[in-house]
């Protein structure tokens, strides 16, 4: 049976006596599992089918997670809780929302963060409004936005099977994507180099790892698959990706081109890092922009390698001309690295491996929460939001919920009334403040109302 074939298997895991039992019981649709409002009932693992919706899944019961000595019995019931999380394909973290983030959360967040696996942030208890304000602690645990639910009257299971869904598709459709996001230190930094034809990617790929690997020369459109080359620079691995130059979709006619477009777009989409290489004679053409485009949406960092610089006999004054048509045409990527570079001579390359290394540092940028909320704090102190229809609108809390590419989630009031132009601001304010100028940065703007109090 295939890897995507399988049912989603997901732990459910938490301090002890925060609805583990009863979120299990609600999913599988009967109640299998002991409930009762004494902690730590539940010691053993235990494993139930449930279906929501289309989403086929195994859930896994845990015991309580509490912090003891190996050899006593709450220990080696932790260690069962560990093995299952080891064995599933996420794990769904209960808080009680009513209690709030205890430090025993705190600790089993940073535990579940190493393990590398998804993780969905569960506030349970939300039934009433007493839980709202342990569900917006929960962004603290810095796991991603949390979802709020009350296991014991069901609410919230559509959220919940929407972040699920997101992880099986993730782990069905795009496996080599999934394990990016669990990749160490010491994995490659995956580079796809794209650009219009004969725009010189195969050489610049063969003049940095020093040797002829990819057949070049001056008919365009020579490259046809997307060849990964693993290299080091520095001592540090990379995956180097050649692709196969990207035309105009309107003149993409023949199969095996539009083979070699797909498989060219895929390697951006599983890129951290994209080259976009431009001929220096006929830069920033429309499709050179289309492909600059296509990467900053697709989340990926850029770096421009601008090539033949070895042709050009200005060359402060084209750099300079460069870089301002770049932040003119590019403006969702302002300040992104730009390189002249020659892949014929080998200028310019110690300094492109450089900006890539610097960018992908910057693309995985986590800003501490508290941080986080003092700078936004002074940010609207300074420039409040303005009032739309005589009413104010007001920003309480900003979290990031993922990194790359860096995300930010805004809560409010009425933020469906913000303006671009104060939403231009919050983001530039994010570029500017914590450095993550040249990368791609999210924000979302939800309002905090809490769907399932009561008033």
């Amino acid at each position: 049976m295939r890897e995507a074939q399988r049912p989603l298997r997901v732990a459910i895991v938490g301090r002890p006596n925060v609805g583990k039992s009863t979120l299990f019981n609600r999913l599988i649709g009967r109640r299998l599992a002991l409930v009762d409002d004494r902690p730590g009932v539940t010691r053993d693992r235990r494993e139930g089918e449930a279906r929501l919706g289309d989403l086929a899944l195994v859930v896994v019961d845990t015991a309580g997670l509490e912090e003891a000595d190996p050899n006593s019995l709450e220990g080696r019931m932790r260690a069962q809780t560990e093995t299952a999380i080891a064995e599933s394909d996420a794990a769904l973290f209960l808080i009680d929302a009513r209690a709030g983030v205890t430090p025993a959360d705190r600790h089993f967040a940073a535990l579940l963060h190493r393990t590398g696996k998804p993780v969905v942030v569960v506030a349970n208890k939300c039934e009433r409004s007493s839980g709202e304000p342990g569900f917006y602690e929960a962004f603290e645990l810095g796991l991603g936005e949390p979802i709020a639910v009350s296991a014991e009257h069901g609410l919230g299971l559509a959220d919940l099977t929407e972040a699920l869904v997101r992880i099986d598709a993730a782990r069905e459709q795009h496996p080599t994507e999934a394990e990016a996001h669990e990749a160490g230190e010491g994995d490659p930094v995956r580079i796809a180099i794209v650009g219009r034809p004969n725009a010189g990617k195969s050489t610049l790929l063969n003049r940095l790892i020093g040797e002829e690997r990819m057949l070049t020369g001056p008919e365009a459109g020579i490259t046809r698959d997307a060849i990964a080359v693993d290299w080091e620079w520095k001592g540090r691995p990379v995956r180097l990706v050649d692709t196969a130059g990207l035309r105009r979709k309107a003149r993409v006619q023949e199969k095996l081109e539009r083979l070699s477009v797909g498989d060219a777009l895929r390697a951006i989409r599983f890129a951290e890092v994209v080259v976009v290489v431009l001929d220096v004679q006929s830069p920033f053409e429309k499709q050179d922009l289309q492909i600059a485009d296509l990467v900053t949406r697709e989340g990926r960092a850029l770096v421009i390698a601008v090539n033949k610089w070895d042709t050009i006999t200005d060359p402060d004054v084209r750099l300079r001309d460069l870089r301002e048509a770049a932040d003119r045409l590019l403006p969702q990527v302002r300040g992104m690295p730009l390189v002249p570079v020659s892949a014929l001579t080998g200028f310019g390359l110690d300094r492109l491996m450089k900006d890539v290394f610097d960018i992908h540092a910057r693309w995985n940028t986590r800003v501490p929460t508290g941080e986080l909320n003092r700078w936004f704090a002074a940010l609207i102190d300074h420039h409040p939001p303005p009032a739309v229809a005589g009413r104010r609108i007001k920003l309480r809390y900003v979290t990031q919920t993922a990194v790359r590419p860096p995300t930010f989630v805004a809560f409010g009031s009425r933020t469906d009334a913000i303006p671009d132009s104060y939403k231009r601001y919050l983001l530039n304010g994010l570029r500017d403040t914590f450095g993550l100028v040249g990368v791609p940065v999210r924000l979302h703007l939800r309002s905090a109302d809490n769907p399932y109090a009561k008033d």
